[in-house]
């Protein structure tokens, strides 16, 4: 079954375009300079947004196809203050809380934007950059249709959120009051953590109305003035933390649950 599966995302790629072997979905590969580790995540069709009948669902979160041309490394953490410190200068450090291996926060689009062109700049044939909305939501799900990765619950066991305000029907969990290390919960299938809660992430994409139909390899760019940020955190509830929430801010925002994980960018 395995090898079936491997066999159509190799046809699939190479419809796309996408010549030569793909890495394995989840194939790890780390940044020297920084020490970040990215999973793969390859080309393919994907289904992003919400059905009509998930609970806490908003209108903007239209279903719709996505086709990926190609496959992208994304951060299997968000990036983390040790990770920051290692790549923008000293005067550039904006933690709230200090703690090397929890997530930067308080740090805007622009900043964001900046360490991804600073540590391409020290990675000879590397370039790497925020992810698209789609690539976010396309990780986080990590192959399922379900609002959470875990299913149709999130525990705070799970992740970092705001535990007091559970979904319906589930008892009140654990408020941390901030950010924990990156890795503290299980990862998703695909060895990717925090994607529930914990921080906000930036994406490269501006706050504009979904597409009715198939999208390829999307990047939203309306002038909206206003950045769509994924994931929840541990200021929010659970249902912010789920898949296909969007929520916005304006790029020069800043705030103590506001950070980022980066794309490495695939060379086929």
């Amino acid at each position: 079954m395995r090898r079936r599966g491997v066999l159509a995302v190799a046809l699939l790629a190479a419809a796309l375009g996408c010549g030569g072997d793909l890495p394995a979905t989840g194939a790890r590969w780390r940044e020297p300079v920084s020490g970040m580790e990215f999973a793969y995540v390859p080309p393919g069709r994907y289904r992003v947004g919400s059905p009509a009948s998930e609970p806490g669902r908003e209108p903007q979160e239209t279903r719709h196809e996505v086709v990926l041309s190609r496959g992208y490394w994304i951060g299997r953490h968000e990036v983390t203050q040790r990770q920051w410190a290692a790549v923008m200068p000293a005067s550039r450090r904006p933690f709230a809380r200090l703690d090397p291996e929890a997530p930067v926060e308080n740090v805007d689009w622009f900043a964001a934007n900046e360490l991804a062109a600073r540590l391409t700049t020290r990675s000879p044939g590397e370039r790497f950059r925020l992810p698209t909305e789609a690539e976010w939501e396309i990780a986080c799900r990590a192959g399922s249709d379900t609002p959470y990765a875990t299913g149709e619950l999130l525990t705070s066991e799970q992740a970092n959120y705001d535990g007091r305000f559970p979904l319906p029907g589930q008892p009140a969990g654990r408020f941390h009051g901030a950010t924990t290390t990156v890795g503290s919960y299980p990862p998703n299938r695909w060895g990717l953590h925090d994607l529930h809660g914990n921080v906000w992430e930036w994406t490269l994409d501006d706050h504009c109305p979904y597409p009715q139909a198939t999208a390829r390899d999307p990047l939203a760019t309306c002038a909206s003035g206003l950045k769509v940020i994924r994931g929840g955190s541990w200021l929010f509830n659970a249902d912010s933390a789920r898949c296909a929430v969007r929520y916005t801010h304006s790029p020069r925002d800043r705030g103590p649950s506001l950070g980022l994980r980066l794309v490495r960018e695939a060379r086929h």
